[in-house]
């Protein structure tokens, strides 16, 4: 506990230092320490909400003004993205952002925006295929990512507010179809699916963001563990919590994952063990364990419990943890984001922080 008060201490310095850096208008994606440069981007991007986001959680730990003054800043930019049509990234820039500020701080206006938010994401949803879009692509080619199973609590939200069941059939349909073709028979799964939007067939299944296409692509490992949990938090449906016990056996017995629980960016790499860690995986799979723990029953309590820790104890670590006024203001270190296009490679990365924080948190308050 000491230490997750400490790092949290330590993210307030570097998001004060972080706020102080950011350009107006610009959104933190992460940090390249020689040349001293802080990488950004527009609201548009699909990190844009885990920034305001990582502020809410900290301003929610320790109420600080110069956050909430930031935290108001930012959403009244981020909130022109309610009516973004071009995105599956809605959940990562709406939800981390507007469902937290909506939770610690209802108001009549961030219902309007993540419902505007959730209504836009349902547009890229396709009944032949049974999916959202991802990414837009030719006429015929219909792509979907497993990060995409992310984006599902925003729909769910939406369902509650409204009281209309459209978003939750959506949800539903897309995480059904996602298990029957996203996945091998060990749990692990593809990156990327390519669909006809004529008849819904799989045209090819490949992971972009891994070694190769047959490989597991540790982030996309660490969605799937993470979007199951939240099918099943939402739905109680058993198939969902089956789900996530898959991927997470898969993630925790796999041979080539290390004592101290933080994944090699592919667990396939060939250069394993010299091969980088993804400190945004390790983060991802901290936060989701610390739910799933609450939906098991005898042995996987504390298998989940013990993963969990250690890998916030590894990456509270001095190995992962930036010291105060370094890192581009970002908290938490190496993490990996596309080796194949050779970008954000043991780098910070936004989401990284994010999901640290969310898992400091959820240990520290006992919560989901």
């Amino acid at each position: 506990m000491n230490k997750i008060d400490e790092t949290l201490k330590i993210a307030e310095t570097q998001y004060e230092h972080l706020k102080e850096v950011l350009p107006e208008g610009r959104y933190p994606k992460t940090y390249h320490v020689s040349q001293e440069k802080l990488e950004t981007s527009r609201s548009g991007w699909w990190c844009s909400g885990f920034y305001p986001g990582s502020l809410l959680y900290l301003n929610e730990n320790a109420s600080n003004p110069v956050f909430q003054d930031e935290i108001k800043r930012v959403l009244a930019d981020l909130q022109r993205e309610q009516y973004n049509t071009t995105t599956h990234d809605l959940g990562f820039m709406m939800y981390c952002s507007f469902g937290n500020a909506e939770r610690l701080n209802p108001s009549p206006e961030y219902k309007t925006i993540l419902m505007n938010s959730a209504k836009s994401l349902a547009s890229r949803f396709n009944d032949t295929v049974g999916c959202i879009k991802s990414w837009d692509a030719s006429e015929d080619d219909y792509l979907v990512i497993i990060d995409n199973m992310m984006n599902l609590e925003l729909l769910f939200w939406a369902s509650k507010y409204s009281k209309d069941p459209k978003y939750y059939n959506i949800a539903v349909t897309h995480a059904n179809t996602t298990i029957e073709n996203h996945f091998r028979n060990d749990y692990s799964s593809y990156h990327v699916l390519n669909y006809s939007k004529n008849d819904g067939s799989v045209k090819k299944k490949r992971t972009a963001q891994g070694y190769s296409d047959d490989s597991a692509w540790a982030r996309g490992q660490a969605w799937g563990l993470y979007g199951y949990t939240v099918m099943y938090r939402e739905t109680k449906d058993k198939k969902y919590l089956a789900q996530a016990n898959g991927i997470a056996g898969f993630i925790l017995n796999h041979p080539n994952m290390p004592k101290d629980m933080v994944p090699y960016w592919d667990f396939n790499a060939p250069d394993i063990p010299n091969a980088l860690r993804d400190s945004s995986a390790g983060a991802i799979m901290a936060s989701a364990l610390l739910e799933l723990k609450h939906y098991v029953e005898g042995d996987l309590v504390e298998k989940y419990d013990s993963a969990a820790k250690t890998m916030i104890t590894t990456l509270t670590s001095d190995e992962y943890i930036a010291k105060d006024n370094t890192n581009g203001g970002f908290l938490l270190k190496h993490g990996v984001g596309h080796i194949p296009e050779k970008t954000e490679i043991d780098v910070p990365l936004s989401y990284g922080d994010y999901y640290l924080i969310e898992a400091m948190m959820r240990y520290k308050y006992h919560r989901i």
